[in-house]
């Protein structure tokens, strides 16, 4: 008994479905950011305070909004980075929090890696003019998650740091 062989065109199209099934089956799952994490402001002992919420409900203090040097006052400053923060964490570029210039003014960025720079899109928040970059975050993020080791210098100057974002989150305590 002889078997005969698919056509060429059936045999393709085999081939297309098999390695198709391959694909689906063997790609690594992509991560949700949307649905694991939610950035928001809230007042915390009278200061407007940028929170994460993780998935057990606990309250993670991200920055503490005490000072205010431009026309919008800390709390709405807060507002708006917390929804930046989750615009970034959402697009999943909240991988490296880094400093920068942009438009001639310091700012923070929510960036992939410490190869990136910031852009109109990455910017969390602007730093005041003439600030030190690495005491100007080392004011507004929590210093014992920072002093962690997780904020490194790019440059010799302190004008470009880098922080890991998901160690400083995970090295943060949750607000009772």
């Amino acid at each position: 008994m002889t078997l005969r062989l698919l056509s060429p065109t059936l045999t393709k199209v085999a081939i297309c479905a098999v390695a198709m099934l391959l694909t689906i089956t063997t790609a690594p799952p992509q991560p949700s950011y949307a649905s694991n994490r939610k950035f928001f402001c809230a007042q915390s002992k009278g200061v407007p305070v940028t929170f994460a919420r993780r998935e057990d409900t606990r309250k993670i203090p991200i920055i503490r909004w005490v000072y205010s040097y431009s026309s919008l006052t800390p709390l709405q400053r807060c507002r708006e980075v917390s929804r930046r923060f989750q615009r970034s964490y959402d697009n999943g570029t909240l991988k490296t929090i880094i400093t920068g210039r942009l438009n001639k003014q310091s700012v923070v960025c929510a960036v992939v890696s410490t190869n990136d720079v910031c852009s109109d899109r990455t910017v969390l928040f602007t730093l005041k003019p003439g600030s030190n970059a690495k005491l100007a975050v080392q004011s507004l993020f929590d210093r014992r998650a920072l002093a962690s080791g997780q904020i490194q210098n790019q440059s010799n100057d302190d004008t470009q740091i880098y922080i890991d974002f998901d160690t400083y989150l995970n090295n943060l305590q949750p607000e009772r």
